[in-house]
């Protein structure tokens, strides 16, 4: 075993992106990026709490990089997905206007609306010093029980979701944001979580290359500058259950040698269960860059930081890993560097308030009018109609409830230490009834749960109603007993002879009404629980705006 020289331990640490907890440089980054040379650096909500705190802190992270000597500034990178995965878009933070997330916007029909959106996005995260965004999702949600994917995917078409992530991915790269689709080669067939578990997709390769590979083949004929490969198992396409990011079949055999992709290929986040429980974060990055990533991502724990470091130090020089391999990589690391990052000359733009500002306001115009373009009504309820504004409004919310690491709050903002949850409404559904309620007279919020039922005095409310609005949120398989307690409203309501005071809303996937075949009621959907996705359907709801959308997703 050879000891690695300076040269070889600086190029080792372009292999990596990690990331870390606080408004400012932690003592933790500052050791990665000068002791250990981390050249990637990924930032989530804890770690924003405005634009020009952003601003900030990339500076200080590129000061900290030049000053250690690195010769190309950091990639720094965010998930800002927009919709429900937007780590950049804080409420009240002076960060990014949220703006519709990947289904709501197909459900738009229009790549140039998802254009705009992405740009004003770019536009802003390039202001703060952001310049890598791991977006758009190119999975085709395939299977309607996903737990993860979900509306975060386009369509379960994967024509529709290559149109759509080729439009999200050359607006970024337009405004010098580098793109990252994921999770290669695909994540929409599985009812498994990968942040729990592997999940194991039993496709071959012929159906793999005719519905999952369609949207990053798109992609690779465009030149996109990162791919993310995913943590699930193909065995009938590897032969066994290695996970994707591990698998050099799949980084380096399909997507390198039969895909032609040339750009820079980045794992998921290989603290999640999938990878971790098995080989652990350490093993699983030797393992990922044996396969062929160009950079491994660990995004939590500062120990396995230095662990994975350590062991690909370890792998280098006894061999296990070849450092050849490592520089050609690098090569591929360092282009991207310089399209997207620039010079050390480049980087250190200051944030000018007044452009930032014109910005932000420019955004939250464009953020209503998408959100508006992107209500759907349901084909297979009745035709809508505008609800009654005369008399009192009865607005049904399901209990809040954890849908996905991905999507949840991950800084413990839901629940509390004792893991309960702080609030059954949730601030959407809030938000939601407090703009039901500057249409109508009076409002009854009601938070249903399972198991529950209407209760006298609850039946004369819905009875004595001039409307009544019905959510769900994700209320297919495993939340039916959502579309359950539906059935008993709508019973109510048909009960007095007026369906026609009734509207229901699928407030994320909207598999949830559309698996009930006929619905007596009008049915939108909003594909996201956000605040600016309720505001605009309450507007919708009362007839202030045209109902437009269309759903771009079966069951």
């Amino acid at each position: 075993m050879s000891a690695l020289s300076e040269a070889d331990r600086r190029d080792i640490g372009q292999h990596f992106v990690f990331g870390f907890h606080g408004h400012t440089a932690s003592d933790d980054i500052k050791t990665l990026i000068t002791d250990y040379f981390l050249g990637h650096v990924i930032l989530f909500k804890r770690n924003v709490q405005s634009i020009a705190q952003v601003h900030a802190i990339t500076t200080e992270l590129q000061s900290l990089a030049k000053a250690a000597g690195h010769e190309r500034p950091l990639m720094i990178g965010i998930d800002q997905e927009n919709g429900l995965v937007s780590a950049f878009s804080i409420p009240n933070a002076g960060t990014s206007k949220r703006s519709p997330g990947a289904m709501a916007l197909a459900a738009s029909g229009s790549t140039d609306l998802a254009t705009e959106v992405t740009t004003a996005t770019a536009k802003e995260l390039k202001a703060a010093g952001i310049n890598w965004v791991y977006s758009p999702v190119a999975d085709v949600n395939n299977d309607p029980r996903n737990p993860v994917i979900g509306v975060r995917s386009y369509s379960d078409d994967p024509t529709v979701a290559s149109r759509f992530v080729k439009a999200v991915s050359e607006a970024h790269t337009a405004h010098k944001v580098a793109p990252s689709a994921k999770h290669f080669p695909g994540h929409g067939n599985t009812h498994v979580d990968s942040h729990l578990s592997l999940p194991r997709i039993n496709v071959d390769k012929d159906s793999l290359a005719s519905i999952e590979l369609v949207p990053f083949n798109a992609l690779v004929k465009i030149g996109i500058a990162s791919i993310m490969t995913g943590h699930m198992a193909l065995p009938l396409v590897t032969g066994d259950d290695t996970p994707c990011s591990l698998s050099r079949a799949i980084t380096t055999d399909l997507l390198r040698g039969e895909m032609g992709y040339q750009g820079v290929v980045v794992t998921d986040c290989l603290e999640m269960e999938a990878v971790a429980e098995t080989y652990g974060s350490e093993g699983g990055a030797v393992r990922a860059l044996q396969a062929g990533a160009d950079v491994v991502m660990i995004c939590h724990t500062y120990k396995r930081h230095v662990g994975a470091i350590e062991a690909a130090y370890a792998a280098v020089a006894s061999g296990a890993l070849s450092m050849d391999e490592l520089l050609a990589s690098g090569a591929r690391v360092a282009a991207m560097k310089d399209a997207f990052a620039g010079s050390w000359d480049d980087i250190f733009a200051p944030l000018r308030p007044s452009d930032v500002a014109a910005l932000q306001d420019a955004n939250a115009t464009l953020s209503a009018r998408a959100y508006a373009a992107t209500i759907a009504h349901l084909p297979n309820s009745a035709t809508f109609t505008p609800l009654s504004t005369a008399g009192s409004a009865v607005v049904f919310t399901p209990r809040m409830e954890s849908l996905n690491r991905a999507v949840d709050d991950a800084e413990s903002q839901l629940r509390d230490a004792a893991g309960r949850l702080r609030n059954t409404v949730g601030p959407s559904y809030s938000a939601f009834a407090q703009a039901v309620a500057t249409r109508v007279s009076q409002v009854e919020h009601v938070v249903y749960a399972p198991g529950d039922e209407l209760d006298a005095p609850l039946l004369e409310h819905i009875r004595g109603a001039g409307s009544v609005i019905f959510a769900t949120r994700n209320g297919y398989d495993t939340g039916a007993w959502q579309t359950e307690y539906l059935r008993k409203v709508v019973a109510a309501v048909a009960s007095t002879g007026g369906a026609g005071r009734m509207a229901t809303v699928s407030t994320c996937a909207p598999y949830d009404l559309l698996a009930l075949e006929k619905l007596e009621v009008p049915a939108i959907a909003t594909f996201e629980f956000t605040v600016p996705a309720l505001t605009a359907a309450a507007a919708a709801l009362y007839g202030e705006s045209v109902i437009s959308g269309t759903v771009p997703v079966k069951v």
